[in-house]
């Protein structure tokens, strides 16, 4: 059965809403998730389903819209996905906690970079249903602006990593 790594967009950070990682465990569950883990209080969760990507998160994002009062929206990725970011993140000398990762609901425009602002020298790197961004001075008072951000969630390089690993261990237990 595929594992799957949800990342609930705007959940906990002052965004559509608080929820406990119990609920969102428990919202996995009912919905027949197998093996639910969540990491961390920012919308991170792993689990089994023998669904597509798409009806998985369609499904979640449901669900989480009936709990929450609005989709958030949620952004689904395979283990072998996760740990392509993983390999793939550009910018070798960025502290990985200063290198976020957005995670979008579908590909980029060829031309998303194109319309970005970066005041305090950000660099990003398109990669299909993500966008890779150093921030050198710390996301927290960048004044980046870059329009196909929007509808993602992001996670630092720190995390993303840290939800290849449990994804992993989870496949090891097969």
């Amino acid at each position: 059965m595929p594992i799957y790594i949800a990342l609930l967009r705007a959940v906990n950070v002052g965004g559509t809403g608080s929820l406990p990682m119990a609920e969102l465990k428990a919202i996995c569950e009912d919905l027949g998730f197998s093996d639910v883990k969540t990491y961390i209080q920012s919308g991170n969760v792993l689990f089994r389903a023998n669904e597509a990507e798409k009806a998985v998160e369609e499904r979640l994002d449901e669900a989480m819209g009936k709990k929450l009062g609005k989709r958030p929206g949620v952004m689904v990725r395979s283990r072998k996905e996760l740990d392509g970011i993983v390999d793939d993140a550009p910018f070798p000398d960025a502290k990985p906690n200063f290198l976020l990762v957005y995670f979008l609901p579908e590909k980029a425009a060829g031309d998303a970079l194109e319309k970005m602002v970066a005041p305090d020298g950000e660099e990003a790197k398109l990669a299909g249903r993500e966008i890779y961004v150093h921030y050198p001075n710390g996301s927290g008072r960048s004044k980046l602006k870059l329009p196909a951000l929007k509808p993602g969630t992001s996670r630092n390089l720190n995390t993303v990593r840290k939800l290849a690993e449990m994804a992993a261990a989870m496949e090891g237990k097969d």
